[in-house]
């Protein structure tokens, strides 16, 4: 029997915990976490789950905001409430037990009402990374939306009703640099090769190769040459058609050598070269939506408020227009292949010596705009993750909640041209706003107390929306029946499912990692069917 391997000594017991998210954002990505503060207002089935999900992997701080009592029907369907908390403080009891999950996350409870904290101390949701909400009226949806649309601070607003479930992220601007992209696209240059590359390319003569070192040549050296082969009857062309790559592929087939009965020996570095040739021969450019991110106003006309984003984004746009010739900076990054440990060694090294020469220039472009602004400083590491990803870049920019609410000219237009196509999803988001609107005006969710005679009321409701956005009422009333059948009650399967996603998001928003959603969800359970909308 082997015996036991001896524990790494940088494996702590932190490392251990985290090990599965730390492949996913990273220390630096665990670390934004670690300092994050999430306030969740209302401690109901879908808020604990939301936060569960945030506490497990270890956000710094938790704040709940409730001044509910615990009921029997908070006992019957959250799983953080126990029957001797009945009568007691929701956010406090609810705190207590989320925090058992993670000894290393720090918590408060807030017993006071949205509107009270909102009229007597707005100051204090300035200190939260991100702000989650659940049952919540309508109108103070819109005054917590307005205020923290004033003050900056991300936003995520989330409803589970019966089988129904939504949530909508509110935040003015938010950028990513490590958006991890399923398919990220090689860097190779092979177009445009830079020195120290092209000279190294150009030292190889595949022919010339010994049969023992054919099959170590890296694959990217056989592409290089391959096409080099073919712009010998194409001048100044780059293959890009299909027809054009297929002509390299047997290019590619010629250089393989064959035995003494006329058979290819099967070499696996030239079968990597020819699954190569459809991706690994996009010719270098500027994408658009790259572009268009560095000469965006924001990035063109800095100011000491701008954000780290946009100063780098300058120095990116400067780099391109002077040394870059036009092109991003070098990822640096070379695939896995089939070579000697010798070529690939040599391979890496060219292209890690280039990428971080040119990051080295980018950095230095940002500080001599910070030194021009007079703004806080960024660090060399910060820069070369930025350089690394500037592929990728991803920015999104928000709407305001408070707006959406009021069903402006824009937002009608959106709504009823999703309203006009059959089985759509929209309806639910008409349903979950009738519903807040029932709350505000009866103090109660639809179908609480008298499940028949609610149906009226909140047809109302929901006829009133559809009013005001110029849309013809609903033919049949099955969804507002269905609604006042739930009579307000969370099904935590549901609402698991989607504090599930809303812990994602708010991760995303937290670590800037990620694409977060933009900027509606909706969930029906009976269907398990999800939509997005952007309003």
């Amino acid at each position: 029997m082997a015996s036991p391997s001896p524990k790494s000594p940088e494996q702590t017991e932190k490392t251990k915990q985290y090990d599965r998210q730390l492949r996913l954002w990273g220390d630096h990505g665990q670390m934004a976490l670690e300092h994050g503060h999430v306030c969740l207002i209302n401690a109901t089935a879908l808020g604990t789950e939301v936060l569960k999900s945030i506490v497990l992997p270890g956000v710094g701080s938790i704040t709940i905001a409730d001044d509910k009592t615990v009921s029997d029907d908070d006992i019957g369907n959250n799983f953080f409430l126990e029957s001797s908390s009945n009568g007691l403080n929701r956010g406090s009891e609810a705190l207590r037990l989320l925090l058992e999950l993670n000894p290393a996350v720090q918590g408060h409870a807030v017993q006071e009402p949205t509107d009270q904290i909102l009229r007597e101390n707005p100051d204090f949701f300035k200190a939260f990374s991100v702000v989650v909400a659940t049952a919540l009226e309508d109108k103070t949806i819109q005054n917590l939306a307005q205020h923290l649309w004033d003050i900056n601070v991300p936003f995520i607003l989330c409803r589970s009703v019966g089988f129904l479930g939504s949530f909508r992220i509110q935040i003015k601007e938010h950028a990513v640099v490590e958006t991890h992209p399923d398919n990220e696209q090689t860097d190779l240059r092979l177009d445009v090769p830079f020195p120290a590359l092209a000279e190294y390319l150009d030292g190889f003569d595949i022919d010339g190769v010994e049969l023992k070192d054919h099959g170590h040549i890296p694959w990217i050296v056989i592409l290089y040459k391959a096409v080099q082969k073919w712009q010998i009857s194409n001048t100044n062309c780059w293959p890009m058609s299909r027809k054009q790559k297929n002509e390299v592929k047997s290019i590619i087939e010629e250089f393989i050598r064959k035995d003494e009965n006329g058979i290819p020996i099967n070499e696996e570095n030239f079968e990597e070269a020819l699954r190569a040739v459809n991706t690994a021969l996009m010719p270098t450019f500027l994408p658009t939506n790259i572009q268009n991110l560095l000469y965006s106003s924001a990035a063109t006309n800095l100011t000491k408020e701008s954000s780290p984003f946009w100063i780098m984004c300058s120095a990116l746009r400067n780099f391109i227009e002077s040394e870059g010739k036009g092109k991003l900076p070098l990822r640096g990054v070379l695939p896995d292949m089939t070579a000697s440990t010798e070529h690939y060694i040599k391979l890496q090294n060219i292209y890690r010596s280039q990428a971080a020469m040119e990051t080295e220039i980018i950095y230095r472009k940002v500080q001599q705009i910070i030194a021009q602004l007079h703004c806080e400083n960024i660090s060399e590491g910060e820069v070369k993750l930025f350089c690394r990803h500037a592929h990728d870049l991803y920015l999104i920019k928000g709407s305001n909640i408070a707006t959406e609410h009021q069903l402006g000219g824009t937002v009608a237009a959106y709504i009823s041209r999703y309203l006009e196509e059959p089985d759509v999803m929209m309806v639910h988001y008409i349903l979950l706003r009738a519903a807040e609107m029932f709350r505000s005006e009866h103090c109660r969710a639809p179908g609480d107390w008298e499940p028949e005679g609610d149906i009226a009321m909140l047809k109302t409701c929901v006829n009133k929306i559809l009013s005001d956005i110029s849309c013809s009422p609903f033919p049949k009333d099955d969804h507002i029946h269905e609604m006042c059948r739930y009579g307000g009650a969370e099904i935590h399967s549901v609402s698991a499912f989607l504090g599930g996603c809303v812990a994602h998001e708010a991760i995303k928003i937290v670590t800037k990692q990620y694409k977060p959603v933009n900027n509606t969800f909706i969930y029906d359970g009976a269907s398990t069917n999800t939509t997005t909308f952007t309003f």
